[in-house]
């Protein structure tokens, strides 16, 4: 048999054999993505890490929206950046510090902090050697492989004490900066034949500073340095429940190593879904740059949104990007605090002019959405609508834009993956499947 034909027949095939009855689901009380029917997510664990606030439930049970709200270690995210925003200084590693710890360090235990992060920042010649040779084009794949292939360098992968934990926590989160610069400075070498430059990190610079410089060298302000400390901070951690979080846990729930479960928190977040919807936004911000003449005219801008509602126009997909969130209703903490620091980026880029133009995507967007699905419930843009107008503004390539929420929620899942290795009733997280085929008598392989 054609071996190209046995391909299409076996993927012909899978079209009946996947199909299941939608009413099976409810027969079986199935809640599909672990989403229950009124749209709110499964009670699957308890954690003290995270906390994703996006309704409340009234004296009947019901799901009522509120405002969003996001804490970590019991700390709303607000009172976490806006003094950091006041003081203009950096915050990524103090948070880290809380997400890992449970409590904000005191100067002392921040000044050390930082060192220790410095210190684990550079990476093992082999590491860097291997990058080289890997040459890819997708710098997540490769932060992937080079996780994978820092359990070869570790001397003791395997253990799961705490204390070996938070060694290989502080190393990850010290050492994805350096990869994803290196990644991306030899792909822009490979791909574009630019120049090659492997810089090493300073010292006394923090982790936005010190991914900025190896990055661009000296080619950025102090805005944008604090600018994208503040993304970090506000990508770290999203309770539990995430899809890349949760994969996490469930892999550490295993006892499998620090590596192996990280390498699959990576190829989580990868996805178009998670981490990749950022790209999705900015490509779609850029369509209608070039698409809508004017602007400030929302009649304009109305039609062109409902067009790609209906599936007429741009990628034809039906969706506004950027719009809409599982758990979040009336606001997404993450987008408001991001709106503010776009707003205060624009001003000094010049950029005013495009930071206006996606606010009014942002309005009539949520608007022309709740008209075309003829619903009273409340939508709001999620954390991708900004952080990639954000990302462009600092100079940042489309290609690290997941690879950077990956640098920033390293420490959210490195807290996560501790958590499941040491509270008291470990047990291997193993969900159920229910099997509705019948049985099948086995046929001889002549009588076929």
């Amino acid at each position: 048999m054609n071996k190209e034909y046995l391909i299409y027949k076996l993927s012909d095939e899978v079209k009946s054999i996947c199909k299941l009855p939608q009413e099976a689901f409810q027969k079986y009380g199935v809640k599909r993505g672990l989403r229950n029917e009124d749209g709110s997510g499964v009670l699957v664990g308890l954690t003290n890490i995270g906390n994703v606030v996006g309704y409340e439930r009234d004296a009947d049970g019901k799901l009522e929206a509120c405002p969003g709200q996001l804490f970590y270690r019991g700390y709303e995210l607000d009172d976490l950046v806006s003094p950091l925003l006041a003081e203009k200084r950096f915050g990524f590693e103090e948070v880290a510090y809380l997400l890992l710890s449970g409590e904000l360090p005191d100067k002392e235990e921040l000044y050390a902090f930082r060192e220790l992060i410095n210190e684990n920042m550079p990476l093992d010649h082999r590491t860097i050697v291997h990058i080289i040779d890997l040459e890819g084009t997708d710098i997540m794949n490769i932060l992937s492989r080079c996780v994978l292939e820092m359990y070869t360098f570790d001397p003791n992968p395997d253990d799961i004490s705490r204390d070996n934990l938070m060694r290989q926590a502080i190393e990850l989160i010290a050492r994805f900066p350096t990869v994803i610069a290196y990644a991306y400075n030899i792909y822009r070498h490979t791909v574009h034949g630019q120049s090659l430059n492997i810089r090493h990190p300073r010292e006394n610079k923090t982790i936005a500073e010190n991914f900025l410089y190896m990055l661009k060298d000296d080619n950025y302000t102090e805005l944008d340095a604090r600018m994208l400390d503040l993304l970090l901070i506000i990508q770290a951690e999203h309770g539990g429940g995430n899809n890349s979080t949760f994969t996490v846990r469930v892999t550490s729930s295993t006892r499998t190593d620090t590596y192996s479960s990280i390498a699959a928190g990576i190829g989580s977040l990868k996805g178009p879904l998670h981490g990749g919807a950022n790209i999705k936004v900015i490509s779609m911000f850029h369509h209608l740059k070039e698409t809508i003449r004017d602007w400030k005219n929302i009649d304009e801008i109305d039609t062109y949104l409902n067009r790609m509602l209906n599936k007429e126009a741009y990628d034809k997909s039906g969706l506004i990007y950027g719009i809409g969130h599982a758990v979040y209703t009336m606001s997404d903490p993450r987008a408001v605090e991001l709106k503010r620091l776009a707003g205060e980026l624009a001003k000094e880029k010049g950029r005013e002019s495009e930071y206006d133009f996606l606010r009014l995507i942002e309005q009539e967007g949520i608007k022309c959405v709740t008209a075309f699905r003829k619903t009273n419930k409340p939508i709001c843009v999620n954390l991708d609508f900004y952080s990639g107008f954000i990302y462009e503004m600092i100079g940042l390539p489309q290609e690290i834009y997941t690879p950077i929420f990956a640098m920033a929620r390293i420490v959210g899942w490195m807290a996560h993956r501790i958590e499941e290795l040491n509270f008291d009733s470990r047990r291997i997280i193993r969900p159920a499947y229910k099997n509705i085929l019948d049985q099948k008598r086995y046929t001889p392989i002549d009588e076929r």
